[in-house]
């Protein structure tokens, strides 16, 4: 009788980002899908079970099909479409704390297909039929919700993670949180100094050496408003400082405060305050004289 016998060696892998499952769900285009792009503050994955379609991402459209994995990193717009005569059928699980890196390689290599799409999200194919095992048990315990099926999916959560990392173009981002509310920080007073320049995500990405996408995540983690949410809110106090205590017509207010048009800075000052900047102005000089 033959045995054989393999030892553990005890080097079982910590995350140490804690990534948390949010959600597990399945859909299946049946021509009721609106392609509408949206983005979450925690990170996604979408397995293609079946089917053929494109995945577009920020300015990126790519295809995808069956066993495709595409990883989409916090705060990146993204939608999926669905082919109707090849109906996309998929899984997608939600992920809070985690972030990824992707390597910058668009080959093929040891039977994976693998593609970077904008830095922000990545697709290469699944060959292993066990990823989509565990997914089908995920989704079994979460929809059943068994005693203690938390616990099995976030054990599952973390060997699908382990897979992954197989795959040398991937890892993830470790948050040395002191470092990031440094990053934070700097973004934060570049914002307050210098609201009135013409400011792009790039802009910040350049000034701290991040992802840009990676860099909205944290700050907007850090400040509770995205960057360009925080700018926006920035220049509308110093716009009602303005109108408060100078002459300036609202389209010297608007250039002085970098607004694309007079009319976007009239529809943002109304978003935020409730009132035009006109009306804003003459309640306070009917009420200060």
């Amino acid at each position: 009788m033959g045995n054989t016998r393999h030892r553990m060696e005890n080097d079982r892998p910590s995350f140490s980002c804690h990534p948390r499952l949010l959600y597990v769900s399945t859909a299946k285009y049946e021509g009721d899908w609106q392609s509408i792009p949206h983005s979450h503050p925690f990170s996604e994955l979408f397995y293609v079970v079946n089917g053929v379609g494109t995945f577009v991402a920020e300015d990126s459209e790519f295809p995808v099909g069956k066993n495709d994995m595409v990883i989409i990193n916090p705060q990146v717009q993204h939608t999926e479409r669905s082919l109707p005569d090849t109906p996309l059928d998929y899984i997608a699980l939600g992920i809070e704390n985690l972030s990824f890196s992707f390597a910058d390689i668009a080959s093929a290599q040891d039977g994976l297909s693998m593609q970077t799409c904008s830095g922000a999200v990545y697709k290469y194919t699944m060959q292993s039929p066990n990823v989509y095992a565990y997914l089908n048990i995920m989704l079994e315990e979460i929809s059943t919700k068994k005693e203690n099926y938390e616990t099995v999916c976030q054990n599952l959560l973390e060997i699908l993670l382990i897979c992954m990392l197989r795959n040398d173009h991937l890892s993830i981002v470790q948050e040395d949180q002191n470092l990031l509310n440094r990053e934070c920080a700097q973004i934060k007073n570049y914002l307050d100094a210098n609201y009135a320049e013409n400011i792009s995500l790039d802009t910040l990405a350049a000034l701290t050496h991040m992802n840009k996408y990676y860099m909205a995540h944290a700050f907007t983690k850090y400040a509770g408003l995205s960057p360009i949410n925080y700018l926006l809110r920035r220049r509308i106090q110093e716009a009602k400082s303005l109108l408060e205590s100078t002459a300036y017509s609202v389209s010297q207010i608007s250039d002085m405060l970098g607004f694309s048009s007079q009319s976007y800075f009239s529809q943002a000052f109304k978003r935020a305050t409730g009132k035009t900047p006109v009306q804003f102005r003459g309640e306070y000089k009917s009420v200060h004289g």
